[in-house]
């Protein structure tokens, strides 16, 4: 059990037979009355945000998350295999169960997999990676770094946007979370 006076961003919490995770927490005590805690949770398996009001110390059980280096080794069809670096063992999880995330992943990718009460929920990629440039718009003289953007194919399939100056073959460095180029590699 955790108490609400503890809510910290990232904290886990189940509610409802789910596990939530504090996105933001604000602690409020009013003039008149008691004080409360107001909260933005995201459900982690389905994504989507609520917000809820806490009584100032009131106790909500704590989601026990175990998270596992694990390793992408293949593709078996609309499966994807993963493997646990310490037991060896395989995973197997459709695209459908990874998310929008599954456009970065490639073969020997190490990813952790975090799990609850033996439920695989997300998939967590690096912050960024590096990846080859398969297609885009060849680069014209004149291409500035500040002149604007084209999409690029990467190597993975993923689609982004790139500065004009970038060709097919350089490799580029990514944010997995909002689809942002970083710079060459």
């Amino acid at each position: 059990m955790i108490s609400s006076n503890d809510f910290r961003t990232g904290t886990s919490i189940e509610l409802d037979g789910s596990v939530w995770r504090v996105v933001e927490f604000l602690h409020v005590k009013p003039g008149k009355g008691s004080a409360f805690v107001r909260t933005k949770l995201k459900n982690v398996k389905g994504g989507n945000t609520v917000e809820k009001t806490f009584r100032a110390g009131e106790t909500v059980p704590q989601a026990v998350i175990e998270k596992r280096d694990m390793q992408h080794t293949y593709r078996d069809g609309e499966d994807l295999v993963f493997m646990d670096m310490e037991t060896y063992e395989e995973v197997r999880l459709t695209t459908g169960e990874i998310g929008p995330q599954v456009k970065y992943l490639k073969e020997e990718m190490s990813v952790s997999v975090v799990s609850w009460n033996g439920q695989i929920l997300e998939v967590e990629l690096p912050n960024s990676i590096v990846l080859e440039v398969t297609q885009t718009d060849p680069g014209v003289k004149g291409d500035t770094a500040t002149g604007g953007t084209k999409p690029a194919i990467l190597e993975t399939g993923a689609q982004v946007m790139v500065p004009l100056f970038i060709s097919i073959g350089e490799r580029i460095k990514v944010d997995t979370r909002t689809d942002a180029y970083l710079g060459r590699e």
